[in-house]
């Protein structure tokens, strides 16, 4: 099992950056891909952001290419996701994934294992 805690969101204005961190732990090599999706309310889970853990290659949403940043810090079994220009759109639960593939997928359905989430507000 592959344990993912988030942290880092809160309350910002539009134009504002947040950084969110997801710790991993428990049986970390089981773990490929790393993603990040969110779920506003009413709507459906969607993907936001995507790392290959041994490449480092990254994958994003149209939505927020450009102004989010996914990294990540092996040394440490971490990912960050970098938010910056946060639109009110942006307002979400901000969730940490990660699945036992080298595959990029924005599909949720296809990783293993879960953060509880993290809440971000965007003030217009």
């Amino acid at each position: 099992q592959v344990q993912l805690v988030e942290s880092g969101g809160g309350l910002v204005q539009a134009g504002g950056s947040l950084r969110l961190s997801c710790a991993a732990s428990g049986r970390t090599f089981s773990a490929y891909a790393m993603g990040w999706f969110r779920q506003a309310p009413g709507k459906e889970r969607e993907f936001v952001a995507s790392i290959r853990l041994g490449f480092g290659s990254t994958s994003y949403a149209n939505s927020v290419k450009g102004r989010f940043t996914i990294s990540r810090d092996s040394a440490k079994n971490a990912v960050y996701l970098q938010m910056n220009g946060l639109k009110p759109e942006d307002t979400a639960v901000y969730y940490c994934a990660a699945r036992s593939s080298v595959q990029f997928s924005t599909t949720p359905n296809q990783y293993n294992y879960w953060g509880q989430g993290t809440q971000v507000t965007v003030s217009s």
